[in-house]
């Protein structure tokens, strides 16, 4: 097992199989409608234990964000300069995820941001999103 890959739990294995396949997959509540993300077993909303995983738009807006150009812990240095950034998934919740495909210096709050994914092991597919062409 590498050290710098995800692991994936019963809980999380949906959205893994999910961006393995192409699609970001999110949890909502039967009971209040309201989505979720990170997975997990009950709504953090009403909490209520009626939760199923649905196909997500993979569209958002990028809420914050932090260009990395130095990160000397394995495995980060050969993949500097990075974006860590929060997104705001169009059905409501925040996700934590990297921006790629994008000039640096042209982020903003507020752009708009749609999903990408990258194999990064044979088991293990990452979410990432990039700017929405115009």
């Amino acid at each position: 097992m590498r050290f710098d890959l995800p692991t994936p739990e019963a809980e999380t294995q949906p959205f893994w199989d999910g961006a393995s396949a192409g699609v970001l997959v999110i949890k909502v509540c039967k009971a209040c409608g309201k989505h979720h993300f990170y997975p997990r077993p009950f709504c953090p909303h009403c909490w209520d234990t009626n939760v199923e995983w649905v196909e997500a738009s993979g569209r958002a807006t990028l809420y914050t964000f932090s260009i990395v150009r130095r990160n000397d812990l394995p495995p980060f240095p050969d993949r500097v300069p990075y974006v860590a950034a929060v997104v705001d998934l169009e059905e409501g919740p925040r996700m934590m995820t990297n921006v790629v495909e994008c000039d640096l210096e042209r982020l903003e709050i507020g752009m708009q941001l749609e999903t990408v994914f990258q194999a990064i092991s044979d088991e293990i597919t990452i979410v990432q999103f990039r700017p929405v062409s115009p």
